[in-house]
């Protein structure tokens, strides 16, 4: 009877968002306050009604349903049980399931606390977000349902793919589908407002923090989902360009534009149909991201379905709301009036700058990804891989940083270039020192690339703290906290980026017990292979004794499992972390005469890859927070000073 309630609560949460759109549409053409009325409480509990959806299916995947036909392919019954509860989400079924959820709750959440736009432009973006849960909705119930049935049950199910099999899987997909789903009710904001020709600084106040919150969750998504891939693949690379991977670094490019230009209308009234077509493109994006991951046209560890039925099903999703927003947005743009002016020496200019950027890297990274796609369906392969990313994209996200280093030190509106200048000033000698020190240190022994990386990446870490210079740091409001750090986050990222490019030492090794292996100032021991088992697995385990300097030796264990529901096998990486980098080992196969492989890299200061990607997410919560609190001060001061 779960997996009835789940779908019956699927069913009537799609009636729901009909009505809902129908409420909004007869109520704002016949201006009826009273089906306008209606709206909320609708909205709310279509959001309950996808939440009990989502908890029945997680139920049946904790209680190993096999009469499920979603349960059966994707559990088992002696799985762990974190691993019955993520692989909820861990198929396509029910991923869509999560996605539509969290859509559903989103929408009920702008329908509860949302107080700041005009009723016209709020029902408007309720009817928007009714429109696109809709689509999802028919794509669940009609093509993807997860409560189907089978019949007869099978004893035990398939298992789940031993590639998620691990901790990440709790993590880093609700985080992407959180950060996706923050961004269709930032598109549902720029529709409502669209429609009801209120693209002002109140609209951008209120969708700003649902952009922001989206934002921090897809860094945090991408951040966790990189360093899964890194530890889990056992390919020694933190980032690999897939289609996937680019599928969600789409919509985060995207996000962090309409981030910058959204607070710039909300704060100084500019950027009107920037803020407004970023957000259409933004929501584009993850539509983009969705087709790729659930078309079957990729092979992929992230793609879920194969099923060119499902992909045509979503295609046509994304040419109906991403084909009618644009539409929309051609339609009512001319009605946008100019935002407030502001000078070529400006931080809004810098702002524009960022954008701008933003978008070429955006618009080469979309094209790298679907060229082979196109090329594929004429009949011809091209392989589109990281040298293409890294020569093409690389210069100018460098350029991006420098743009991004420079903006919060001018002015609002106006500044003089010479002021400017001398706020820039400390930054300059930075960037002029490291390039020579960094050149006199490893010219000639690093690319062009990580060179100037290591060298922009110190120049903007001292430019993102400059801004609390001569202040006081008590008084400082925390969304200024939240830019700093979210800008230091940045030069901490591409400062392990550069060194992971520059001075990585990678061993191929075929290695008996016994063997010392020495690389890059390390000592390794190999000392024994043993056998060992897990809950669902067998492996066999290398034990490596590795030292460096003369110091105490630390244990190793890199294995190479095998899992057998369903048969694959699997390496884990050995991490062995210091305040330098991170040196890594994969156990490979068997050779001859009782040698085995092992790979083996030394990675100096790979980890601030992702110390720099949590800053990042830590500097946007900040910030979320700090903005939202000061809200929250002046509507208090403000009914204090009416009582």
């Amino acid at each position: 009877m779960i997996a009835e309630a789940g779908l019956a609560a699927l069913w009537f949460a799609a009636a729901l968002a009909l009505l809902q759109l129908v409420l909004v549409a007869m109520g704002l053409t016949g201006r009826k306050d009273e089906l306008l009325a209606a709206v909320r409480p609708v909205a709310v509990a279509q959001g309950l009604l996808t939440a009990l959806a989502f908890a029945a299916l997680v139920t049946l995947f904790l209680r190993s349903d096999m009469s499920v036909l979603l349960v059966v392919t994707n559990s088992h019954s002696m799985k762990p049980w974190l691993y019955k509860f993520a692989g909820t989400w861990g198929n396509h079924e029910g991923s869509m399931l999560l996605w539509v959820t969290v859509m559903g709750v989103a929408g009920a959440a702008v329908a509860l606390f949302e107080r700041a736009l005009r009723r016209d432009t709020h029902m408007a973006t309720l009817g928007a977000q009714a429109a696109i849960s809709l689509g999802f909705y028919a794509f669940l119930l009609f093509s993807s349902n997860p409560f189907a049935r089978i019949s007869p049950a099978p004893a035990d199910g398939q298992g789940l793919n031993p590639l998620l099999q691990d901790p990440g899987l709790a993590f880093h997909p609700p985080t992407l589908y959180l950060g996706y789903v923050g961004l269709s009710v930032a598109f549902s904001f720029a529709v409502g407002a669209l429609l009801t020709r209120r693209v002002d600084s109140a609209f951008a106040r209120a969708m700003r923090p649902w952009v922001l919150a989206a934002w921090v969750l897809l860094t945090l998504g991408i951040t966790a989902g990189s360093y899964w891939a890194y530890y889990e693949l056992g390919w020694g690379g933190w980032w690999f360009w897939d289609p996937v991977e680019n599928a969600s670094l789409m919509p985060w490019l995207a996000a962090t534009a309409l981030l910058h230009s959204v607070t710039v209308l909300a704060t100084r009234d500019a950027l009107r149909a920037w803020t407004v077509m970023l957000a259409v493109v933004a929501f584009s994006m993850s539509m983009v991201g969705t087709f790729l991951v659930r078309s079957g046209i990729l092979t992929s560890v992230h793609a879920f379905a194969v099923d060119p039925e499902r992909g045509s099903f979503i295609l046509a999703l994304l040419a109906i709301y991403i084909g009618g927003a644009l539409a929309l947005f051609g339609w009512r743009i001319g009605t946008v009036r100019e935002g407030e002016p502001f000078e070529l020496v400006s931080r809004e200019t810098m702002l524009v700058v960022n954008n701008l950027l933003l978008s070429v890297i955006l618009g080469l990274v979309l094209v790298g990804t679907l060229y082979p796609l196109l090329t594929e369906a004429f009949g011809h392969k091209v392989s589109v891989g990281a040298p293409y990313f890294d020569r093409i994209a690389g210069p100018i996200a460098l350029g991006l940083m420098v743009a991004m280093a420079a903006g919060p030190l001018m002015r609002w509106r106006r500044d003089s270039a010479a002021a400017a200048g001398r706020r820039l000033l400390v930054p300059a000698a930075v960037l002029i020192v490291a390039a020579v020190v960094v050149g006199l240190l490893a010219w000639g022994r690093i690319g062009i690339l990580p060179y100037l990386g290591l060298v922009i990446a110190l120049a903007t870490a001292v430019a993102s703290v400059t801004p609390l210079w001569r202040r006081s740091l008590r008084r400082t409001p925390l969304f200024t906290w939240g830019m700093v750090i979210a800008h230091l986050g940045c030069a901490v990222s591409l400062a392990g980026m550069a060194s992971d490019s520059a001075f990585t030492v990678e061993k191929l090794v075929a290695a008996r017990p016994g063997d010392v292996i020495e690389t890059a100032g390390w000592r390794l021991r190999f000392v024994q292979i043993l056998p060992r088992a897990g809950d669902n697995w067998t492996a066999l385990q290398a034990d490596v004794e590795a030292s460096r300097g003369g110091g105490s030796p630390t244990m190793l264990h890199p294995q190479a499992r095998f899992f057998a529901s369903p048969p694959t096998p699997t390496t884990e990486a050995a991490l062995l972390t210091r305040w330098d980098g991170q040196l890594y080992v994969v156990l490979g196969q068997e050779a001859d005469a009782g040698r085995w492989q092992m790979r083996i890299w030394w990675k100096p200061f790979v980890t601030l890859i992702w110390l720099g990607g949590f800053l990042i997410a830590l500097g946007g919560a900040l910030a979320l927070v700090g903005r939202e609190r000061r809200g929250w001060v002046l509507k208090w001061r403000a009914r204090r000073a009416v009582a």
